[in-house]
């Protein structure tokens, strides 16, 4: 029997001493990240996918995997000769954890899930559905702290301190600002929970996540008092008299719920970002949107000034990547892992470097059909010199953080991978040029980068775009470019990425992804005033895989200025070497 079934087994154990009919364990921490420590990696532990999204579920009988289609092959794969069974998550016939539950429980059966590691929304959501099967819900018991007998303990690595001239705004003059916002709610104080949130607001940095400089903690600010929580062992001398002369008090982590517990004040959380642990313990819960998370959004002055130091020193690295792999590859003897080795080794080269913001994605072929495919020494191929890699990368460096893609002719490729290349080029060219109105969401202009390729009768089920974090999480909301609606409106200073993408299973995939910055454009005629996308990432899009005749003018017209754009900004920061490849790279079409 496999690791995963022994797991499996274990958890049924406990809940029929619980008296637990079934178990939902989702992805996610106390703390509502996308990336989570290793302490909470209980869905991976519980089901073998080592996916970024997806929630198990076990019954005693019957267990189920659901995640979104980024992942459906590979958890296909890792799920293989285990209990589960996958779930397609929004795909037409899959059922929903609710539905799927409620076919397999008899009524008056019991659901448990963890209220410290599930939000207040997602908790209500679920408590209202599972009723209508005639099923309660249990949050109060965590079956990870019991049968995974070496579960990881809370993360100690150090926080340091982002200085002001990064920052650009200090930390009272934020807490000044959010005061100012739960007053509005006639609430008495805020609890922040999103470490990126409570990182932001401090001026802080942390080490407790990959690719993710947070750490492990809460903030609770009141009129009269800042608290962090946090394991005291994170915080070196320095961060400590940073925080006592920021007025802010220090207590562990453990400490939240007892104190919360006796507290009678009206503290203000959001439903969708705190946890359901958090909620029972208070008594005069205000829910409403976390003011934090707008706030951190809109790009200061220090900021943006920073964005273009990290995209210039990685377009630098990515210069000359891209011109050591399409010779590296000819000369045979590459992997994926070595090609990704040699990506950040550049990168590391460049000052303020802090390493990557997301495991690489280095699918060359059929992987790169797989749409968040990060190699390993067990899937880790050799990269021939005929067809396509797609590299989604970026790194975290003190002033900013980046995220690219780019997709590489490595030799000879066929018609349909020359015009699956074009079509995301005419996508990604139709979204970076747009100019909109003041109160545009993402999701009105999503359909631009899709358009091409629909009049082809094909799609991909991935967002467009997400807004990235400055040296904070690359992923960073509310704002992003999906299909679904995303009511937030797109104003200056936020930054987005563009990022359509073709998937070909056993073939091939193609995207191309840069980051951009939201700017004033002009008052318009009628309805303005209208903004625009200013191209942020440096880097060259290879042109001989592009079948020019399948462009309009225009998108010709606006490729060939973004290109000498590139070589402009560059060229004075590379070699004779590399500025000779780059300038033949960026010739106009």
């Amino acid at each position: 029997m496999n690791d995963t079934n022994k797991h499996v087994d274990a958890l049924r154990q406990l809940m029929a001493a619980q008296k637990i009919d079934a178990f939902i364990t989702p992805s996610t921490d106390p703390h509502s990240g996308e990336y989570v420590p290793s302490r909470w990696y209980s869905r991976e532990w519980i089901s073998g996918f080592n996916g970024s999204a997806g929630t198990a579920v076990v019954t005693s009988d019957a267990a189920a995997l659901w995640t979104d289609s980024r992942y459906f092959l590979q958890a296909a794969e890792q799920i293989k000769d285990t209990y589960f069974t996958l779930q397609k998550d929004k795909i037409e016939g899959t059922p929903t954890i609710s539905e799927w539950i409620g076919q397999q429980l008899e009524e008056g059966g019991c659901v448990g899930v963890d209220g410290w590691t599930n939000t207040v929304e997602s908790v209500q959501t679920l408590q209202k559905e599972l009723a209508e099967y005639g099923l309660s819900l249990r949050t109060d018991i965590d079956p990870y702290q019991t049968i995974w007998t070496d579960r990881p303990a809370l993360p100690e690595e150090k926080v340091l301190i982002q200085p002001l001239e990064l920052a650009g705004e200090s930390t009272g003059s934020k807490v000044s600002r959010i005061r100012q916002a739960y007053h509005k709610n006639k609430a008495e104080g805020l609890l922040v929970s999103m470490l990126d949130e409570v990182a932001w607001t401090l001026n802080l940095r942390g080490n407790d996540i990959d690719y993710n400089p947070v750490f492990v903690s809460y903030l609770l600010i009141c009129d009269d008092t800042i608290t962090l929580y946090t394991k005291s062992e994170k915080l070196p001398e320095e961060v400590c008299d940073y925080l006592q002369a920021e007025g802010v008090e220090v207590k562990d982590y453990d400490a939240i719920a007892t104190d919360l517990k006796g507290m009678e004040k009206k503290i203000q959380i959001e439903a969708a970002k705190t946890n359901y642990g958090v909620y029972s313990c208070l008594a005069h819960p205000i829910l409403a949107d976390c003011p934090v998370s707008t706030m951190k959004i809109m790009k200061n002055a220090t900021e943006i000034k920073g964005y273009h130091s990290a995209m210039l020193k990685d377009g630098i690295a990515m210069v000359k990547w891209m011109k050591w792999a399409l010779q590296a590859v000819k000369d045979g003897g590459q992997t994926e892992l070595s090609l990704e080795a040699k990506l950040t080794s550049l990168r590391a080269e460049q000052p303020l470097f802090r390493g990557v913001s997301f495991a690489t994605i280095m699918g060359y072929a059929a992987h790169g059909a797989i749409v968040h495919y990060e190699p390993t020494p067990a899937t880790d191929i050799p990269v021939l010199p005929k067809g396509l890699l797609l590299c989604d990368s970026g790194a975290q460096y003190q002033d900013g953080t980046t995220d690219i893609t780019r997709t590489l002719p490595l030799g000879p490729l066929t018609d349909q991978e020359r015009r699956d290349y074009t079509l995301v080029l005419r996508g990604f060219i139709n979204l970076a040029r747009v100019h909109f109105p003041k109160g545009t969401y993402g999701s009105q202009l999503d359909c631009l980068a899709r358009a091409p390729m629909w009049e082809y009768g094909i799609n991909y089920l991935h967002g467009t775009g997400h807004g990235v974090g400055s040296f904070m999480n690359v992923h960073e909301g509310p704002h992003q470019f999906r299909m679904n609606y995303m009511p937030t409106p797109l104003l200056p200073s936020m930054t987005i990425t563009d990022e359509p993408g073709i998937y070909i299973t056993d073939s091939h995939g193609v995207r191309h992804e840069n980051t951009m910055l939201v700017v004033e454009d002009q008052e318009g005629v009628t309805f303005g005033p209208y903004y625009k996308f200013e191209q942020l990432t440096l880097c060259p899009i290879i042109t001989s895989p592009i079948i020019v005749e399948m462009l309009q003018e225009d998108e010709r017209k606006w490729f060939n200025q973004y290109q000498q754009m590139v070589y402009d900004k560059l060229a004075a920061h590379l070699d004779e070497e590399h500025r000779e490849w780059l300038y033949e790279m960026t010739r106009p079409i």
